[in-house]
């Protein structure tokens, strides 16, 4: 055990101790309420109720709460939370994670800490990774909560938003972290406060807490809309990205490789980076047809390049990536899963589409977003619950506030841990590995092997058919079949082979799985998958056919447990579960949690890791010194190194990936609390225009401060008032304050006047029309058009300002080398920018509302339309269609044939280039 370990264990042992007298608490009033009716046992919720009105705490009322919860739990669904899974509740209620080793029943824990909170009546929500966990654990753990008087939601994809409304209003709400994060986005996009469904963010509860807040949370969540950028280009950087030579390397700095090799772009392995070599620059300034590629003018050029070169050098197919039915899907490099809708950033994603000859989508333009560190943390109390977390705890300690306590398991741990063997080649290590799988396959033990990508799964699939081995594969290709797979991994004699176990959410039984076999069962008796799915839900229901089906379902569960114990005791006596990983993950964390689907519930069990010095964790990170130490002892290719030494030197590599990767995670961070501080402001602005019914005051309060920021602007402070630019304010206000001949003043009349003379005289002329105006339409129509107004203002001026600061934040990088801190930079001037933004909400709101003018319902006059694929903004108000300019040569800076206004260089010069090129 490290010194660190002794630190986090020692202070899981302290939190334990004080934690064990509220156990027992609970435990002593367990007779109490077995003694009790169901009547009186289900009046302990308005009890419980009435003592917190009366004052009491949560902490007060918790003993009765969760024995009240414990003693439900055993009526409902027979089940009575253990020991030491009332200490893992406890845990949860105090607002920490809970580290629960695999097949301790984390989802029953859930419910006396869920219990608990709902009944201060703010609401609680449990979240978790996928849909299916949702809607399971909502229906099975529901009966607890309905038996108790407690509501109980689902939030899913699809769901209308009166159906969400009632969900989030429920006690206790079951969702996912991506549609609960999603719905927090649409309801600060909404005109009316009726639309919005969520009520607060009172307590949440995360199951797989490492995933969803460590490994989820680097993506951030994105509502957007479709941009306006043609993909041509990304076709064209393929089409040069594609003829060019690479040179990788392992080094971080590769700058000074650029002059000597031989190639034209190089790959950084460890940083993950690309750059062009200076014969890659003069290739692409031939390509396409520009003089200087680090010109200004060619950055979008230069950013479609990198992400194409990137494309061919970084990301690779089956492992980052797959490509299904015409599109690409990002693969978890955590957990496996296919990450369906999800895209990667700024280009990336069409650069990879070109690559695969797959549609290239439209790039999309950010209309909402926010990272999960930041969503979680607007909960007022937050929890988890995991079985791996101890090796994030500085991550979580830091980003959260959140300390990790590890709860002992139920019954003792007595899976063997074997200490890593090093092979030379990946060659001798996969052998090594197919060996190791038939030696335990031949004496019943069944065998997990654990891969970090799909296509090292498939090789071994192909080596182990090679030697006759019956066996099945779970990567993301076989999605659909992952819970299957799992659940009979434990039989005697069985091989599976999975990419990444993480969080897969099923428990591996030795023997088999009894609720599987049933399914299975059903399934050939010819019920439909619609009837299955009804006879395995805990969902309430009076139908006798359902009720029927159910009945014969668990008929069936209950006979193959039956014949399936006497299978499991062979397994125990072969050993249990033998878990091989192939290689180390980059994360301790992942490894973890594939040794973890072994030994669950005091079952015997092994694990070992096969690890060779080509695997990318030990190339890139100290597999120098193990190779000359190799050298050294002249070790035979097949001959591997097994010390314990050897195994801490590979988790000493792994930490230092983690602190470099918490490192990069924290400054995106950093960059994200800028905007995130920015998006409360606006948030919240926009949360009490939709509670307030009139905005008369908050529009005369916009009209005056526009009007005296104008006048400042156009009007400078000092004695001589000769350089006032009287002309530049009238001209602003041309049209609806001002006419022609106003504020035209003589030197003499300007030297006795004060800027606030004639802001007086602005904000007067204002206030008249802004009366004439609701005299106009109306005291209820004006109302509703402030508010309108003013949300759809500050949705459009929002949505630019995340562009720019997405802009502000490319270019970022740069300052370091002027010794600034570049989030520093970042935040000074992105509130700058903000309160700029700030400024042209309020111009463009006063604008559009003293201006407005309510159409009267006529037929439109059709000749009168222009075109809008040929019109500008500008020229569609006039109703004149555009006329493409004709040149038989164009130059530079002459205007670009296509009638966008912009100079040709800057617009289809590129474009027109790589199409001559190709």
């Amino acid at each position: 055990m490290s010194f660190l370990e002794k630190i986090f264990g020692s202070y899981s042992k302290k939190e334990l101790a004080r934690i064990e007298p509220i156990k027992q608490k609970v435990l002593d009033l367990e007779e109490t309420y077995a003694a009790m009716s169901t009547k009186e046992l289900q009046s302990q919720t308005a009890v419980l109720k009435e003592r917190l009105a009366d004052g009491e705490t949560l902490d007060d009322i918790l003993p009765d709460a969760f024995a009240v919860c414990r003693e439900a739990a055993w009526r409902t669904i027979g089940k009575k939370p253990y020991p030491v899974q009332v200490i893992g509740g406890i845990v949860l209620h105090q607002g920490r994670i809970a580290e629960m080793k695999t097949g301790e029943g984390k989802t029953i824990v859930a419910t006396m800490p869920a219990y608990l909170n709902a009944l201060a009546g703010k609401g609680v929500h449990i979240v978790t990774v996928n849909e299916y966990l949702a809607q399971y654990q909502s229906e099975w753990m529901g009966k607890i909560y309905k038996f108790l008087g407690l509501s109980v939601g689902l939030i899913v994809h699809d769901m209308t938003t009166e159906e969400k409304r009632a969900a989030y209003a429920a006690d206790i709400t079951y969702g996912t972290n991506n549609e609960i994060g999603f719905d927090y986005l649409r309801d600060n996009m909404v005109t009316y406060k009726e639309r919005m469904v969520q009520r607060g963010f009172n307590y949440a509860i995360v199951d797989e807490v490492d995933s969803i807040l460590i490994d989820e949370a680097r993506t951030p969540l994105i509502i957007s809309g479709p941009g306006e950028k043609s993909t041509e280009l990304y076709t064209f950087a393929d089409r040069f990205a594609r003829g060019l030579r690479v040179h990788k390397v392992v080094e971080e700095d590769t700058k000074q490789l650029n002059d000597d090799v031989d190639a034209d772009y190089i790959v950084d392995e460890k940083a993950r980076t690309v750059s062009l070599t200076p014969e890659g620059v003069k290739k692409a300034e031939a390509f396409f047809h520009v003089e200087n590629l680090a010109d200004p003018e060619n950055l979008a050029l230069q950013h479609h390049i990198n992400q194409a070169i990137r494309a061919y050098g970084i990301m690779k197919r089956d492992v980052d990536y797959v490509v299904k039915d015409g599109e690409i899907i990002i693969v978890d490099e955590f957990t496996g899963r296919l990450m369906i809708g999800r895209r990667y950033s700024e280009g990336l994603h069409q650069a990879i589409e070109a690559k695969e000859g797959v549609q290239v989508a439209r790039e999309s333009r950010t209309l909402a977003t926010i990272t999960f560190q930041n969503y979680f943390r607007l909960y007022d109390k937050l929890s988890g619950m995991t079985g791996t977390a101890m090796t994030e705890e500085p991550e979580f300690n830091e980003i959260y506030n959140l300390d990790i306590i590890a709860v002992p398991t139920n019954k003792p741990m007595i899976r063997k841990d074997y200490d890593d063997v090093v092979y030379q080649t990946e060659k001798a290590k996969f052998n090594a590995v197919i060996d190791q799988v038939i030696e335990c396959h031949e004496k019943g033990q069944p065998v997990l092997v654990g891969t970090v990508s799909i296509d090292k799964s498939e090789l071994l699939s192909a080596m182990l058919k090679r030697r006759g081995i019956k066996h099945n594969v779970l990567n993301a290709k076989q999605h659909a079949r992952e819970a299957e797979i799992v659940a009979q991994a434990g039989k005697k004699g069985a091989v599976t082979i999975a990419t990444n176990m993480a969080g897969r959410g099923t428990d591996i039984l030795l023997g088999g799985n009894a609720e599987f076999l049933a399914v299975a069962q059903m399934r050939k008796k010819g019920y439909t998958e619609e009837q299955i799915s009804q006879a395995t839900s805990y969902s309430e229901t009076d139908d006798e056919e359902i009720l029927r089906l159910r009945e014969e379902y668990h008929a069936l569960e209950d006979e193959f447990a039956k014949q399936i114990e006497p299978e499991a005791e062979e397994v125990r006596e072969a050993g249990g579960l033998f878990i091989i990983g192939t290689e180390r993950h980059e994360s301790r964390r992942i490894d973890n949690q594939l040794r973890g689907r072994a030994g669950r519930q005091g079952d015997p069990g092994a694990s070992r890791f096969f690890i060779s010095l080509e695997d990318d964790l030990m190339r890139l990170f100290g597999g120098e010194r193990i190779q000359a130490l190799m050298d050294r002892l002249n070790v035979e290719e097949d001959q591997p190194i097994e010390t314990g030494l050897l195994t801490r030197s590979i988790e000493s590599a792994q930490r230092k990936v983690e602190d470099r990767n918490f490192s990069i995670r924290k400054r995106v961070l950093q960059y994200d609390d800028v905007m995130n501080t920015q998006r409360g402001i606006i948030y919240g602005q926009r949360q009490k225009v939709l509670n307030n019914d009139n905005l008369k005051e908050v529009i005369e309060g916009m009209i005056k401060e526009a009007v005296h920021s104008d006048v400042d602007m156009y009007l400078a402070d000092g004695d001589v008032h000769d350089d006032w630019n009287l002309a530049g304010l009238r001209d602003h206000y041309l049209g609806y304050l001002t006419g022609p001949d106003d504020l035209q003043y003589s030197v003499q009349e300007r030297a006795d006047m004060e800027k606030e003379d004639i802001a007086s005289i602005l904000v007067e002329r204002a206030m008249k029309l802004y009366e004439a105006r609701e005299k106009e339409f109306g005291e209820q129509m004006m109302r509703e058009l402030e508010r309108v107004v003013l949300l759809r203002t500050v949705d459009s001026k929002w949505i630019e300002h995340i562009d720019a600061m997405d802009e502000l934040k490319r270019g970022m990088g740069l300052r370091s080398y002027g010794q600034k801190d570049p989030v520093i930079e970042y935040r000074n001037e992105g509130f700058d920018m903000f309160d700029n933004m700030i400024a042209s909400i309020r111009e463009d709101t006063v604008r559009i509302l003293l201006t407005i003018r309510v159409r009267q319902q006529e037929p439109v006059k059709r000749e009168q339309v222009a075109n809008p694929t040929t019109a500008s903004h500008g020229e569609q108000d006039k109703g004149v269609k555009r006329q493409p300019v004709r040149k038989t040569k164009v130059g530079d800076n002459d205007p670009c044939p296509c009638g966008s206004g912009k100079k040709y260089k800057k617009c289809c010069k590129l474009k027109d280039s790589a199409s001559a090129n190709s």
